[in-house]
């Protein structure tokens, strides 16, 4: 098989999490977390993983690209910009499990990933790719004139017979209001192939409506592979108009749920990891509910290698 391209669009942030007295430092953000989990599962001569963003030519921003090379995240497309730094983020965890983010990233380096004299160039190279992958964060944090630019981007990469596949990941306080959220939302899905949906998310940017309406306002917009992220309960997966596929999650112990952060992105990452080298939707989806059920076991987004399925 030939070796396909993804690249994986959005924002990473220095990340502090608390475990009581203590501060643990790692780095982390939606897409870098599906890109690394990705790049851990998938068969590297079927697929090789690109991380896109932009960083300072700070220290931090230093080790971010050491520790991504380290994990076969290939860094060529990131951008150093002066002035900048990575934004920042904490994670505080309460007893169940759940947590509570706090971050400082109005300013940060990725905000500004289309607006460099090096970004016509790296653009020219994504249309060129298999796959492009982003989420609604990697939406929120780019300025309107940006959007346009990425939007038109993904248009030349789907006319060169690339694949887009977008995460909802819905985050209101990264956006002007609801209104504009749904704007570009809509934008998003008239040119999203493979979209990844939680449904918490859907009724908080939609309104409440039942998973038929969801599916077939997915589905209209032109996505033709739909898979509803559900947390604990089981995933579904509609592709084109075969008949819905329900695949049940794996049950964890209350006691075994350490930190459930990265769930969603981790989930993605194993799903794509079979689903884009050739995998049926079902496969791919209990591949998904593995990575996940096995990162909430452990503190922090991004896991030891060693402790991966």
């Amino acid at each position: 098989m030939t070796q396909k391209k993804i690249a994986i669009i959005g924002e990473c942030m220095i990340e502090l999490s608390e475990k009581g007295e203590n501060i643990k430092r790692g780095f982390g953000g939606d897409t870098l977390n599906t890109a690394v989990y990705l790049a851990r599962q998938a068969d590297d001569a079927q697929l090789s993983v690109d991380y896109v963003t932009a960083l300072g030519i700070d220290s931090f921003s230093d080790q971010m690209i050491a520790a991504w090379q380290q994990e076969k995240v290939n860094t060529g497309l990131i951008q150093r910009l002066e002035n900048k730094m990575p934004g920042l983020y904490v994670i505080e965890t309460d007893a169940h499990g759940e947590r509570t983010f706090w971050y400082w990233r109005s300013d940060a380096a990725a905000r500004y990933w289309l607006d460099s004299p090096e970004s016509d160039n790296i653009c020219q190279q994504l249309a060129q790719y298999d796959y492009l992958y982003l989420s609604g964060i990697s939406l929120a944090i780019l300025p309107d004139s940006s959007r346009d630019k990425l939007m038109a981007l993904l248009a030349r990469c789907r006319a060169n017979g690339g694949n887009v596949i977008f995460d909802n990941n819905y985050r209101p306080r990264l956006w002007r209001d609801n209104a504009a959220a749904q704007t570009a939302y809509r934008a998003m899905l008239n040119c999203t192939d493979i979209a990844f949906l939680t449904l918490d998310d859907e009724h908080l940017l939609w309104g409440e409506q039942s998973l038929e309406e969801v599916i077939a306002r997915t589905r209209q917009a032109g996505a033709s592979e739909i898979v509803i992220k559900r947390g604990a309960e089981s995933c579904l997966v509609a592709v084109g108009d075969e008949p819905l596929i329900d695949v049940p999650a794996i049950r964890l112990a209350k006691e075994k749920v350490i930190d459930t952060t990265a769930a969603g992105d981790s989930f993605s990452a194993g799903y794509l990891s079979q689903r884009l080298t050739g995998a049926s939707p079902e496969a791919a989806a209990q591949c998904g509910h593995l990575t996940a059920s096995t990162v909430i076991q452990h503190r922090g987004a991004i896991i030891p290698l060693d402790a991966m399925p």
